[in-house]
């Protein structure tokens, strides 16, 4: 009897170790990421953090098979092009702020864009889509490809909005401006009036 009770003792000791060590074990790897941004302000270790936290859960769904292997990973590059692009934004900014991001890859640009969407290869970083999303540039990973853009706040879509609402009648006025008397000459009738602005005169 006194050997099946300090057997099963040991074996409740051994298992309390293992359980020890397991959670000591999640501390650091949840921890280590954090450290190794120390280099950061808190709001990009927040967002950092929010990345981290956020491969935990579907690292978590994986386990437990409420997804597939080809969504895990699809959502795990995301996750890692996201970090990316904070972290180069970071540093190439020095400051501690981040704009608002989305990754998406060729085959989900209809869940950011309303009209025709862009070409891959067409897109120039900074380029602004829509008044509403700015083109940071691609990341790979895992042979994905994924390309990353900064959401603009209202403030500045409708800045960006007014100035182009600004543009359009200087380009009119230009448009209407006299010609000389040559360039009339050159020009027929018919395309004269074909491309005269629509513009009532002075009276």
């Amino acid at each position: 009897m006194r050997a099946e009770r300090g057997l099963f003792r040991l074996v409740l000791l051994a298992f309390v170790l293992c359980a020890a060590s397991a959670v000591v074990a999640a501390q650091q790897r949840s921890h280590r990421p954090r450290e190794n941004d120390a280099e950061f302000g808190p709001n990009v270790r927040a967002y950092l953090g929010y990345l981290h936290d956020e491969q935990e859960v579907v690292d978590d769904r994986v386990s437990r098979r409420e997804i597939n292997r080809n969504y895990y990973l699809h959502n795990s590059n995301r996750i890692y092009a996201l970090r990316q692009m904070a972290v180069r934004l970071a540093r190439e900014n020095k400051n501690d702020y981040l704009p608002e991001l989305e990754a998406v890859s060729e085959s989900e640009f209809d869940q950011l864009f309303d009209g025709p969407l862009p070409k891959p290869v067409s897109l120039q970083a900074g380029e602004v889509l829509e008044y509403k999303l700015k083109y940071l540039g691609a990341v790979a990973s895992r042979g994905e490809r994924f390309y990353l853009f900064a959401r603009l706040n209202p403030y500045e879509q409708a800045e960006l909005r007014k100035q182009a609402g600004e543009a359009k009648p200087e380009t009119n006025a230009r448009a209407a401006a006299p010609q000389p008397a040559a360039a009339q000459h050159q020009q027929p009738a018919a395309t004269d009036a074909r491309v005269r602005p629509r513009r009532a005169s002075a009276p």
